[in-house]
């Protein structure tokens, strides 16, 4: 896999947003699709998007956008912020939950899905990529963004919370009992069969804040043009990549 470095050089028709350490390595990933297909409007499903921090820039790349979510606040603001970014247009709000999702999306109407941060909380993750695949056309493309889980646990065993880490460690899903938020975290290996299960093929993965959750926030402060260059060139190269908050999938359905 090669390295991100420069990518967001060239961006084609998407001029925004602001790449920080938690979004540019998806960024620079979506990027290369959307060169990939320059000059065609993308028909996008947006899963548990929220207030559009991806939805608003893609609409306003000129792609048509539905987001899914399930709280109405966040479905409010994402229509508030479409609506001042003059694509609310192109940006649809539909409330529901990932595990509705099969009758949420007509089958098949889709180019590319996003699912950012969803298959860790949803009931049966297995039905939820199960209908990502069934909603996208044959060719479609899917963003899936999930927890990792080497990371989990060494960020506990870094602030001192051993109990805790030792629980993650032991878990198969990597579940730290009732007061864990996330249901499941995943690895490389566990996210991309878990795509290839539903008939996606996984085209690459990489680790999205390898560092930036490790470093003091001074240091983020201080040099952050640094700090993003090397999340950029870590994220594909394990064992970085692996060690990483989060993991970036980029898969396809077979054309």
């Amino acid at each position: 896999m090669t390295s991100l470095v420069g990518v967001e050089q060239t961006r084609g028709a998407l001029t925004g947003p602001q790449l920080t350490p938690r979004t540019a390595v998806v960024w620079s990933v979506l990027r290369r699709e959307l060169d990939r297909r320059a000059g065609e409007s993308l028909t996008v499903l947006d899963v548990g998007g929220g207030t559009g921090g991806f939805a608003v820039p893609l609409a306003d790349a000129g792609h048509r956008v539905t987001v899914v979510d399930a709280s109405p606040d966040a479905l409010a603001a994402l229509t508030r912020r479409a609506a001042e970014a003059g694509v609310a247009g192109r940006v649809r709000a539909v409330q529901g939950d990932g595990d509705a999702l099969a009758g949420l999306v007509e089958p098949g109407s889709v180019d590319l899905v996003l699912c950012h941060a969803v298959l860790e909380v949803v009931d049966d993750p297995t039905a939820v990529v199960g209908a990502l695949v069934d909603a996208l056309r044959p060719g479609g493309a899917a963003s899936v963004l999930v927890a990792g889980r080497a990371a989990a646990v060494l960020s506990r065993a870094m602030n001192g919370h051993l109990d805790v880490a030792a629980a993650l460690l032991a878990d198969p899903d990597t579940h730290a009992g009732p007061r864990d938020t996330l249901r499941r975290r995943y690895d490389a290996a566990s996210a991309g069969a878990l795509l290839a299960g539903g008939g996606l093929t996984v085209e690459s993965v990489h680790g999205v804040r390898v560092f930036a959750d490790l470093i003091p926030a001074v240091a983020v402060d201080g040099d952050p043009t640094t700090l993003l260059e090397l999340e950029l060139a870590a994220a594909a190269r394990p064992p970085y990549r692996d060690l990483a908050a989060q993991l970036h999938l980029f898969a396809r359905r077979p054309a």
